[in-house]
């Protein structure tokens, strides 16, 4: 007799077959898809790691800058583009990459600092001590552990508010009176040079430090066009008393009777011994003086150094490694505000002679060179 399967037994069996290679199937894919959200996941928790690295510049290692140059190889563009910086729209992946390249844009400006400063030919340049003008400059705030070098005539206004707020003299920057900003016995802010010795070395070490760079010859510009032109804060001694010293040792044409021009304080600026004058008119130099001056950048460490030219970038970045950004928000920039302006520059340095230009180029040839910004051969030349 012939020993033949059952008919139903074989279609059962082959129902089995056909279920447990369903189940196989839909098992390996459930595997491929949990191991592409496995590879996402790990992938975001490195990118995150990379940019927490960098979280404090004060803590950078050799070894986390080789890191992350040959994590990101593409980078800002170089020092002599900076006037112009490039817009990406923060859209897609273009976002995600702005995130991450970030970080090295600052990176670079203090690597840049760094390097300039061990520059001996330019030591007299870059170097200077840090005195009680310097610490008079730094502002404080000790609640966030914050320290603001003051630049004048780099939106130095807007964060003096930022830091006004923080230290809880007023709720909010909208309600903050203008004359108030400037009036340091009302504003709330200490003096880094108002603490002891002891008290100056620990925050110097400890906070987080800031300042703001622009052009410097645009910056001369806006302080010659905002004290000796407009004066809209309404401070007489700068054309009653500071003008006149000006023009009477550095005008030209001595049959000229019109006030003080852009030329004579080129010239003032410009002259090897400008010291003397400088002592006359006290801390109102402060306007015109270089950065090197203001703030030592090659003595003090600073965290993150600004650029009014990228605030908008910059202003938020700040924010953010200083830990305060879910507490005060820079006040809104107008547009088009922070833009390099070459066309004005020309204009205002129209007729002044080269040899005059050259001389005030030499004395912030310093501030050019530590920041970045690009020699301005079109008027040197």
């Amino acid at each position: 007799m012939k020993n033949t399967r059952p008919q139903g037994s074989a279609q059962t069996l082959t129902g089995r077959t056909v279920e447990w290679l369903t189940f196989n199937n839909m098992h390996h894919q459930w595997l491929l898809l949990a191991a592409c959200f496995w590879v996402i996941f790990m992938f975001m928790v490195a990118s995150k790691f990379i940019t927490l690295t960098f979280k404090d510049p004060d803590v950078y290692s050799t070894r986390q800058e080789f890191l992350f140059l040959t994590t990101m190889p593409e980078m800002e563009r170089s020092p002599e583009e900076k006037h112009f910086p490039e817009e990406l729209k923060p859209t897609g992946t273009m976002l995600v990459e702005r995130q991450l390249l970030q970080p090295l844009v600052y990176m670079k400006r203090l690597e840049l600092i760094r390097n300039v400063c061990r520059d001996e030919a330019l030591k007299n340049l870059s170097h200077t001590a840090v005195s009680k003008f310097v610490l008079d400059r730094i502002f404080v705030c000790d609640k966030h552990k914050i320290l603001f070098c003051q630049t004048p005539k780099v939106g130095n206004t807007q964060w003096k508010k930022v830091l006004i707020v923080l230290n809880g003299a007023f709720p909010s920057i909208e309600e903050i009176p203008e004359n108030v900003v400037h009036d340091h016995e009302k504003n709330g802010l200490p003096r880094l040079s108002s603490f002891s010795g002891a008290e100056i070395q620990k925050r110097l070490k400890t906070y987080f430090k800031f300042f703001i760079v622009r052009d410097p010859f645009e910056r001369l510009i806006s302080a010659f066009k905002d004290k000796f032109v407009h004066n809209p804060r309404f401070e007489p001694w700068y054309r009653h008393e500071i003008a006149p010293s000006i023009i009477r040792k550095y005008r030209r044409n001595r049959t000229e009777t019109r006030g003080i021009q852009f030329e004579d304080f080129v010239r003032y600026l410009g002259d090897p011994n400008h010291r003397w004058l400088d002592l006359q008119f006290g801390d109102h130099i402060i306007h015109w003086v270089t950065y090197v001056e203001l703030c030592a950048p090659c003595e003090i460490k600073y965290s993150v150094i600004g650029h009014h030219e990228t605030l908008e970038d910059d202003a938020p970045y700040i924010l953010k490694e200083a830990g305060i950004d879910h507490l005060v928000s820079y006040p809104t920039i107008p547009p088009g505000i922070t833009v390099y302006n070459r066309t004005k520059v020309e204009h205002y340095f129209l007729g002044i002679s080269k040899r005059d230009i050259r001389r005030l180029y030499a004395r912030f040839e310093g501030d050019f060179k530590l920041f970045g910004y690009q020699r301005p051969d079109f008027l040197l030349n």
